[in-house]
């Protein structure tokens, strides 16, 4: 059986921009309507939203036959978190809140199998595997992880320059959220001196030579950063969208009657 190719790392090589989808729902059938939308990229997002690894597993699972790369992002960068979850089948995981280059490398080391890092071994119980029936596996694995680490402190951003160094990391991606926070302008990522510091650090990402990420559910913010050279950028929420939609048609229905009673219909 052939190891599965990593899609995801390998358009991160090209220069269209990939845009995604970001999966709070942790229902596995909004994981397939989400996942059948049309989107670049899904993302399981387990740092937020109440996904246990077995959660993760399933919507791996749903997702996979609608060929579309799905990201993984922990809630936490934790070397045991991380082996659960490339044994579940994720190929590619985005660690949040990494400050500084120490934590990159570790971050490394944790999804590599030796000599090149520390991954434990457990293809018989591993998904990745598929338990063992993958030709070659653990000599193969390595090559179709793809590591993006997500810098979203203002000391993230001091270290920026010696994260983007760290070799193994293949990506970079800015959260805006607790960047404006950091920054002192909390629920505001738009804010002009936010915006100004995502710019700036997506310079120094691509300047690298490493593929840069954000999230931007504003489309003029989302166009404004791919043309500054954003690779992936996460342009909805499911959760937010239906929540959006949601209470949208019923404030519709409801000030329609409003507006009749006051008309005295």
């Amino acid at each position: 059986m052939d190891l599965p190719i990593n899609y995801f790392k390998q358009t991160l090589k090209g220069d269209q921009p990939q845009y995604g989808l970001w999966m709070g729902l942790p229902d596995t059938i909004c994981a397939e309507i989400g996942a059948s939308a049309g989107f670049d990229w899904v993302l399981i997002d387990a740092e937020h939203a109440p996904y246990s690894v077995r959660d993760v597993h399933n919507h791996l699972q749903v997702i996979a036959p609608y060929n579309v790369p799905a990201i993984v992002r922990p809630a936490e960068g934790r070397t045991a978190l991380l082996k659960q979850l490339l044994d579940v089948g994720a190929q590619t995981l985005l660690v949040p809140m990494v400050d500084s280059a120490d934590q990159a490398k570790q971050l490394v080391q944790d999804v590599r199998y030796p000599p090149d890092g520390i991954r434990g071994l457990g293809t018989s119980m591993s998904r990745a595997a598929r338990w063992n029936r993958v030709d070659n596996y653990l000599h193969r694995a390595n090559e179709e992880i793809c590591l993006l680490v997500q810098v979203e402190t203002k000391v993230a951003l001091q270290n920026l320059d010696e994260i983007v160094a760290v070799e193994g990391i293949d990506g970079v991606f800015i959260g805006p959220s607790d960047l404006s926070a950091s920054m002192g302008h909390i629920g505001n990522p738009g804010h002009p001196d936010v915006v100004s510091a995502i710019e700036s650090g997506l310079e120094t990402i691509l300047t690298a030579g490493k593929a840069a990420g954000i999230l931007a559910v504003d489309e003029a913010l989302a166009r404004r950063y791919v043309e500054k050279g954003a690779n992936f950028v996460g342009v909805g929420v499911d959760a937010a969208l239906l929540s959006n939609a949601t209470r949208q048609l019923a404030n519709q229905f409801k000030q329609a009657t409003s507006d009749g009673e006051q008309a005295g219909y």
